[in-house]
């Protein structure tokens, strides 16, 4: 649980003035040493619950978040933009992050499809001001279907890269998740024991672990 109160800011991003923009909402603690750029998953917007949580959580623990929305999920639309689209969004927000708060440490990342797509982002185009990558359940596979071929960009990613994983995601199952990592020099994997791709697991508090863990993983950048 979040020990303090933060009140989030609105804004609007641009993505191109053929796309249209999306929404944003910062939160910046008092106590700032970082400043992550969070995308959330396919199914649920910026506002879920989760990511609510995480954001105020992350707080807690000194590291500011943009949250946005992809254009899909702004506009009402079901099916998930296309990476190409979804890349682009990433860029647009995280250089809006970037503008607003020039002299933080900046981190980008996401729940699930929002770290996957800011994945695909970082391995095109990654700023030399952006610190590192944080996935928070990266969907490596379908469920039922394990495979590790949405994994073949990562390694174009040069930057410090923070996978968080639980250990009964059905959309990243543990040994596959593991070798991946373990080809990529630049990953750290985390290992939340017992937590699915919601990061429900039982009574266990995980999104604070969750935080706590990327505050862990940014003081050793």
């Amino acid at each position: 649980m979040a020990s303090r109160v933060y009140t989030p800011v609105a804004g609007t991003v641009v993505i191109s003035p053929g796309a249209g923009s999306v929404s944003v909402r910062t939160i910046i603690p008092p106590d700032m040493a970082a400043l992550l750029v969070l995308g959330h998953g396919a199914g649920a917007g910026m506002l879920h619950g989760f990511m609510e949580s995480l954001a105020h959580a992350l707080a807690d623990h000194g590291i500011g978040t943009v949250r946005y929305n992809f254009l899909y999920m702004e506009q009402g639309r079901k099916l998930p933009d296309k990476a190409p689209l979804a890349a682009e969004t990433v860029a647009r927000v995280v250089d809006y992050a970037h503008a607003q708060h020039p002299g933080v440490p900046l981190l980008a990342g996401g729940k699930s499809f929002g770290g996957r797509m800011t994945s695909h982002y970082a391995a095109a185009e990654a700023p030399a001001f952006l610190r590192g990558i944080v996935f928070y359940g990266f969907p490596l596979h379908p469920p039922k279907k394990p495979d590790t071929s949405r994994a073949d960009h990562l390694p174009a990613v040069t930057l410090p890269m923070l996978f968080l994983q639980g250990t009964r995601d059905t959309l990243a199952e543990w040994p596959l998740i593991e070798a991946v990592c373990k080809t990529l020099p630049a990953a750290t994997l985390v290992k939340i024991e017992g937590a699915d791709h919601a990061f429900a697991a039982g009574k266990k508090d995980v999104i604070s672990i969750l935080a706590a863990e990327t505050r862990r993983w940014f003081d050793g950048l």
